[in-house]
């Protein structure tokens, strides 16, 4: 489904707590998403349209309790825009296939970027590596 969807669309297709964080700007609590602290090898897909957007070779434990990822798979699948919201300035991170709101991105990540992609669980799903066959 693209970002046009209407909200009755992307109710029949997301949990409660997915609509509230991809469509209405929510954001889950610190440490209660079920990726925060996820090791499983794979890939990180919008929970909305299936865009691969992280990769977790880039996930990283910022101890700020949600994913975070220091490099998306590659940043034409993400769109930024400044987000004022709750009296400061921050950089709102999106889904360019579908518009989802997923996170915020802040400059105080590790190298080899310095970018730390925060990224609320609800709007994603890990596919997991499939193990390799002996």
């Amino acid at each position: 489904m693209s970002g046009s969807g209407s909200d009755e669309q992307w109710r029949d297709k997301l949990t409660p707590e997915q609509f509230h964080v991809c469509r209405e700007k929510g954001t889950e609590r610190a440490f209660t998403g079920k990726y925060w602290d996820t090791k499983t090898a794979g890939t990180y897909r919008c929970a909305c349209c299936g865009e691969a957007l992280f990769d977790s070779v880039t996930k990283y434990d910022s101890g700020s309790g949600w994913p975070s990822f220091y490099a998306p798979i590659a940043e034409e699948g993400l769109l930024t825009e400044t987000d004022s919201s709750f009296g400061m300035a921050r950089t709102e991170v999106m889904c360019r296939g579908c518009g989802a709101h997923l996170g915020h991105l802040f400059p105080d990540g590790p190298r080899p970027t310095g970018l730390r992609y925060c990224i609320n669980s609800a709007s994603l799903d890990l596919e997991e590596q499939q193990a390799a066959s002996p």
